[in-house]
């Protein structure tokens, strides 16, 4: 008899056991909220993946340490190192400080200091950012980096004005307004009363210009093909140009940003600071109406 009883009161906690589980089961789960800070929090994606590269200075003290460097390195490598070093050819010379990666390759994109994949920008179809403290520029397309170089922006007594800024107009040969003999290959404004753009000039290493944003002939070109131009109606803008973003200040005091590779080779890349300017720029883009622009449709002829 005893044993009959226990048998039933075993039964009865199982079937218990399985109903608290049963309605465990069907309670609906509790869901972890995601703080707002996070939620707001722009991801910026790793630098673009780059060769296993240590980087070290030469400063080419002898005639003989410069023959041996044009004969140690091929043309295409040459160019590298000096987009490395922001200059032009004719600027190395017995005594100039060089860096120079251990691991040479031909593209530059492998050496580029600006993310491969820039989240916060991936709603823009094209944008130009100009970087003063490491003299270079990035192009995007959709987040994506598809070119990088070095430039030389406004000197320290003209400096290029930081801030966000829109492609208005371009001329493939412009002259200067500052001098008349100036020249200016493949010219892209985007600051129309201040006549501050894109052009080919002189790469001396450091910034050198009158505020605008000296480049090579290759990359001045490139630009000029590929930003846009504003569209205007009648003096009115319809419609903004490619948003050029110019941020960071170069340091006239401390050793030049790209010799800093020697000591660390993520000191080009962005700072905290340079993050968040660009995430204000990013909101003022993204709350302009001018930046979507819709073209109207032509109205059918009536029959």
């Amino acid at each position: 008899m005893m044993t009959k009883i226990y048998k039933n009161i075993s039964i009865l906690i199982i079937l218990i056991c399985f109903l608290v589980a049963c309605n465990k089961k069907d309670e609906p789960q509790q869901q972890t909220e995601i703080p707002v800070t996070v939620l707001d929090t722009i991801k910026v994606d790793p630098p673009l993946q780059r060769l296993d590269v240590v980087y070290s200075i030469d400063s080419l003290q002898t005639k003989t340490a410069l023959d041996s460097f044009n004969n140690r390195f091929s043309s295409e490598q040459r160019k590298i190192i000096y987009a490395l070093n922001r200059i032009d050819e004719r600027k190395v010379w017995t005594g100039k400080e060089l860096v120079i990666p251990d691991s040479i390759s031909t593209d530059l994109m492998d050496y580029s200091p600006f993310p491969k994949d820039l989240g916060m920008v991936d709603t823009i179809p094209k944008l130009v950012l100009i970087s003063q403290r490491i003299q270079a520029f990035g192009l995007y397309e959709s987040g994506k980096l598809i070119k990088w170089g070095p430039v030389s922006s406004g000197k320290k007594s003209t400096p290029t004005p930081n801030g966000l800024h829109y492609g208005n107009y371009k001329a493939k040969r412009k002259v200067s307004s500052v001098n008349e003999d100036w020249i200016l290959p493949y010219y892209f404004n985007f600051m129309n009363f201040e006549g501050v753009g894109t052009h080919q000039y002189a790469m001396p290493g450091y910034p050198a210009s009158h505020a605008c944003v000296r480049l090579y002939m290759a990359d001045a070109q490139y630009i000029y093909d590929w930003a846009n131009m504003w569209t205007l109606n009648g003096s009115t803008i319809k419609s903004n140009g490619t948003p050029f973003i110019v941020y960071g200040e170069y340091d006239y005091d401390n050793k030049k940003p790209w010799l800093q590779l020697a000591d660390s080779i993520e000191s080009n890349n962005f700072t905290e600071d340079e993050i968040e300017v660009l995430r204000n720029h990013i909101k003022n883009y993204l709350a302009d109406p001018k930046n979507f622009s819709v073209e109207e449709e032509p109205e059918e002829p009536l029959t």
